[in-house]
């Protein structure tokens, strides 16, 4: 079964609507927080120590881990960049 053919199945199971959305929301934020890491030139370990956290945190984050919009915000900060969450 193809993952189009899954969702389509499944978009009238509320449960598994909510799980996915909330999964696609957090792979978004790790791919937006790696993008403008590299956008601006730091490593892992050179955003960390500018954003007063650790290395794991950053990698945590950056492969799709639970963060909290604290955490985001302080790492948008420490790369001179704004957070902005949007509900479409």
């Amino acid at each position: 079964m193809l993952i189009e053919e899954l969702l389509v199945a499944e978009k009238h199971d509320k449960t598994f609507v909510q799980g996915y959305q909330m999964e696609k929301a957090k792979l978004a934020s790790a791919v937006s927080l790696y993008l403008a890491r590299e956008e601006v030139g730091l490593t892992q370990v050179e955003l960390a120590e500018m954003a007063g956290t650790t290395q794991a945190t950053i990698a945590r984050i950056e492969r799709g881990d639970n963060v909290s919009f604290e955490k985001l915000s302080q790492l948008a900060q420490a790369m001179d960049k704004q957070l902005r969450v949007e509900f479409i």
